[in-house]
């Protein structure tokens, strides 16, 4: 569920759980904190994450393993979640100290816990105001274009796009040509390079299909990474020039993280019995057909793989 549908409070509370305290402070400097208070004091100090993971050990600490279910030590809570367990040995300080260095400890707690509850808020604030922006954002996309278009890549989306076969259907207009094209690997890059880089594969390829296009071209994106194109009454090999600019332009774009490669099938609507939608399945079958050709092609797992 989107950040900007669920109250910000909510979220403080229910987030908290995906977080340890080495992603909240910079552990070296409670390090060097604690290392002073133990030379200052005698006292000897073990921190633990939520789970009992030894993140800072000192003196007698280093070589004993806590079950924090057993032996919870104080809790390190940030909105009433704990995320770390602090045990404080007091066997080597000076019975006259002892309290005093009880106080020291104490108060190196409640600045553990301060810092990583500034911090969790502070950013979790900042990716809840990001994800406000960007739904913002797409409600002003939306009213500007309605609900025609896909907001990545500007081409129709599925359910427009679907409105516009079913018209052509309507219209009795043949031949129609019906073009299935699908990215090669959008998901290796996915993993590779995450969300913004596969997003922008998707949105160069849309790029390059529309570019190369004619205005009476119907472009829609049917699925992630799938796009169909429709030419109404095309001329003699009109629809083969466009695939093969289309391919053109694919092999031709590279840059540090991508290198764009689709699979593409063709297939015709020859009279008005055969419908859009049997005719983009014909050319759906196409294209599967074509990306084992694609993908054994010499060269291709080198271009992929990008180093």
């Amino acid at each position: 569920m989107a950040y900007g549908s669920i109250p910000l409070d909510k979220r403080l509370k229910d987030n908290i759980r995906n977080y340890k305290l080495s992603s909240l402070i910079d552990m070296e400097a409670i390090l060097e904190l604690i290392k002073a208070v133990s030379k200052t004091t005698g006292v000897e100090v073990l921190v633990t994450e939520r789970h009992g993971e030894k993140v800072i050990a000192t003196g007698k600490w280093a070589g004993i393993n806590i079950d924090v279910d057993e032996n919870p030590g104080v809790k390190v809570r940030v909105l009433d979640r704990t995320i770390a367990h602090i045990y404080a040995d007091y066997d080597e300080v000076d019975e006259s100290l002892r309290d005093e260095a009880a106080l020291i400890v104490d108060c190196v707690i409640k600045s553990i816990e301060n810092m990583a509850d500034k911090t969790y808020r502070s950013r979790e604030l900042a990716i809840y105001v990001d994800e406000l922006e960007a739904k913002l954002s797409k409600e002003s996309y939306q009213a500007k274009h309605g609900d025609k278009t896909d907001e990545l890549t500007g081409v129709l989306n599925h359910a427009y796009f679907d409105n516009r076969i079913k018209i052509i259907d309507r219209s009795q207009v043949v031949p129609v040509a019906a073009i299935c094209i699908n990215i090669n690997d959008w998901k290796y890059v996915n993993d590779r390079y995450g969300d913004e880089e596969s997003d922008r594969l998707i949105a160069t390829v849309a790029g390059i299909i529309s570019d190369e296009a004619k205005p009476d071209y119907v472009i829609g994106r049917v699925d992630g990474d799938v796009f169909n194109v429709v030419i109404p009454m095309p001329a003699d090999n009109e629809s083969e020039e466009y695939i093969d600019r289309v391919r053109q332009r694919m092999d031709s774009f590279e840059d540090e993280h991508i290198a764009p490669s689709v699979a593409i099938g063709l297939s015709y609507k020859n009279n008005v019995e055969k419908t859009m939608e049997d005719a983009l399945s014909d050319a759906e079958y196409a294209m599967f057909e074509n990306k084992i050709e694609v993908k054994n092609a010499p060269g291709y797992l080198d271009r992929l793989h990008k180093e």
